[in-house]
């Protein structure tokens, strides 16, 4: 028995033959590797998904340990793409996993996506609204589905963290100016992962600030990585076929 069969071996008493056989044979696209884009990765490469494709632009800092699964001493200043297929790999050797160290534009993203491996679900970990809303566009274009990760910065409950439509959220400033776009665009019926937590108060950020840099927000060490272990579970049953 290979070493990623003895890994399935508690997976394969829930999901049986036929679900671990669908689960290896999907692809799940994550782009953006921080700290919920990264946690996510590792929870479907642990629950089976055996074809992945990794995209993000940046190398890893020293702030990012505190959340990011990719992200240790040993690991500052290296690609976070590169890290992220190693684990991977480190996890399920058999997986496939194309990985790439790229930005993804504002404008034009079919460039840079449309050679990748075809997903059957696209996870955005992304900071930036103006890619946020151009990988949603393109999404919504190919019908893939898709799930977005919303704020999780400046909020510490975990348990007021919400699955809904763009539309159905609130109290979270990523997701006020994303309906607002989404709105404006054609984007409809966006999946998201959002907190309803009022966020802890600081000096208040424009929507401007959230379109040019992204997050400028302090993050709990927990929130990032439960966020993303929960968009894995709702892309692994829904690959599944589970409600």
């Amino acid at each position: 028995m290979t070493q990623a069969e003895t890994t399935k071996d508690r997976l394969r008493l829930i999901l049986g033959e036929e679900g671990l056989a669908r689960l290896d044979g999907a692809c799940v696209m994550v782009i953006g590797l921080g700290g919920v884009g990264s946690n996510c990765v590792e929870a479907l490469a642990r629950g089976g998904v055996g074809n992945l494709v990794l995209l993000d632009r940046d190398v890893v800092a020293p702030s990012n340990v505190n959340r990011q699964a990719v992200a240790y001493a040993s690991t500052i200043g290296r690609p976070k793409a590169d890290v992220a297929r190693a684990m991977v790999l480190d996890i399920n050797p058999e997986a496939r996993v194309t990985a790439v160290q790229a930005f993804l534009p504002k404008d034009g993203i079919d460039q840079t996506l449309a050679p990748l491996p075809r997903p059957d679900y696209v996870v955005d970990a992304i900071d930036t609204v103006a890619q946020k809303l151009q990988l949603a566009a393109w999404c919504q274009e190919r019908g893939y589905r898709e799930i977005s990760a919303m704020g999780g910065g400046n909020k510490l409950d975990p348990t007021r963290l919400r699955f809904a439509r763009i539309e159905e959220t609130v109290n979270c400033p990523l997701a006020r100016v994303m309906r607002k776009e989404c709105r404006r665009r054609g984007i409809h019926d966006l999946q998201v992962l959002y907190s309803d937590e009022q966020p802890v108060r600081m000096e208040k950020i424009s929507d401007e600030q959230w379109r040019e840099s992204g997050s400028l927000l302090g993050t709990m060490s927990y929130f990032p990585p439960i966020m993303g272990q929960m968009i894995a579970s709702r892309v692994i049953r829904d690959l599944l076929g589970w409600a």
